[in-house]
């Protein structure tokens, strides 16, 4: 029996999670691994599928950046929709068989686990043929309602994307959208149907089995756990004369600018390596404040991908201090806030950087 390894990553930014999906295709494609099922969430963001609407997002721009929302276009199939925390995003990385190359049926077959995932809580849902997605109720009912969103790609019978379950998912945030251009019906939540929260990693564990039944794998556990690490956002300053520290990684680390990072020594605790890091990489002995942002990414361009965590802090910095750069930098400027954002290559360091000036 072929094998299925999932990957539970927490919080994993969109742009993050698309260059995941791009990494671990690569690697199926290759025989390097086999089918993967990637399990996590993602920060507020609306997706625009190949067949979006524009007119289908209703909130401006402007409301969209108050709100934290992002707006983010991709190759999936489908229309618009939102991600967000509290909801369960799954992304298939399948080679499929020559016994499964056919489209509809990967499609119900997707489908399927999210029902099977559903009845395990007493929710008989269903499918509705002029609509995408899974949904409680009927078409013509006026309590139709969808539960999870299915927006799937498929090149040479590679999968990629997958489906969106709510399960916690900050409903009135669909209001900013019509979801997959769908007027006619409402969303709803595992935690609105059942009238409290449901843990996620508990829905997880059932997704996971339904996925390997459904097509016949062997679920595994990850051969190797992601390496933890740690990122610290230093400033200095208040109000429109804060200034960010950056440090140059030197060219054989890649020559990018990026604020204090470092891997988590084994026994220790994200606070006590982000102090530690801060000393080692500046040379400041500072109080670091935990921004509660903890996110799974890719580090470089390997094949299969090398995944991370990381926790990120801040802490300040006073005026008259010097630093003093450790061996993995050989430049360091103090720089503003859009500068900083600029410079910054990686989602994950320009998100603790915005968190950092807003704790």
């Amino acid at each position: 029996m072929s094998t299925l390894t999932v990957y539970r990553l927490g919080r994993v930014e969109y742009e993050d999670g698309l260059q995941l999906m791009k990494l671990f295709g690569e690697a199926r494609r290759e025989g390097l691994c086999g089918d993967v099922l990637l399990l996590l969430e993602h920060p507020a963001v609306l997706t625009l599928g190949r067949a979006a609407v524009r007119g289908n997002v209703l909130a401006s721009d402007e409301r969209l950046a108050t709100e934290g929302v992002e707006l983010f276009a991709t190759d999936r199939g489908g229309d618009v929709t939102y991600h967000g925390p509290g909801q369960l995003v799954g992304y298939p990385v399948f080679l499929l068989p020559p016994g499964r190359q056919d489209v509809r049926r990967y499609v119900r077959d997707v489908e399927e686990c999210m029902h099977r995932t559903l009845a395990e809580y007493g929710l008989a849902s269903t499918t509705i043929p002029k609509w995408p997605g899974v949904w409680l109720g009927e078409a013509d009912a006026p309590d139709a309602r969808k539960i999870a969103a299915i927006g799937l790609h498929l090149s040479k019978w590679l999968t990629s994307h997958g489906f969106a379950l709510n399960v916690n998912t900050h409903l009135p945030h669909f209001n900013f959208i019509i979801p997959c251009g769908i007027r006619e019906a409402g969303v709803t939540s595992l935690q609105r149907e059942l009238g409290h929260a449901v843990p996620l990693a508990e829905v997880e564990t059932k997704v996971a089995r339904h996925f390997g039944d459904v097509f016949g794998l062997r679920l595994v556990e990850p051969a190797t756990p992601p390496t933890r690490t740690v990122s610290v956002t230093l400033l200095r300053g208040r109000g429109e004369d804060t200034r960010v520290l950056l440090l140059r990684r030197r060219p054989e680390r890649g020559g990018f600018w990026q604020i204090v990072t470092g891997r988590m020594e084994p026994g220790e605790a994200p606070r006590e390596a982000a102090a530690r890091e801060l000393r080692e990489e500046t040379g400041l002995t500072a109080e670091v404040v935990d921004l509660d942002y903890r996110h799974a990414f890719a580090v470089g361009s390997t094949v299969p991908p090398r995944l991370v965590e990381e926790n990120a802090f801040a802490a300040r910095c006073p005026d008259a201090f010097d630093v003093r750069l450790g061996d993995e930098h050989d430049a360091h400027e103090w720089v503003d806030v859009p500068t900083a954002l600029e410079r910054l290559p990686f989602k994950g360091l320009r998100e603790a950087v915005a968190r950092a000036l807003r704790a």
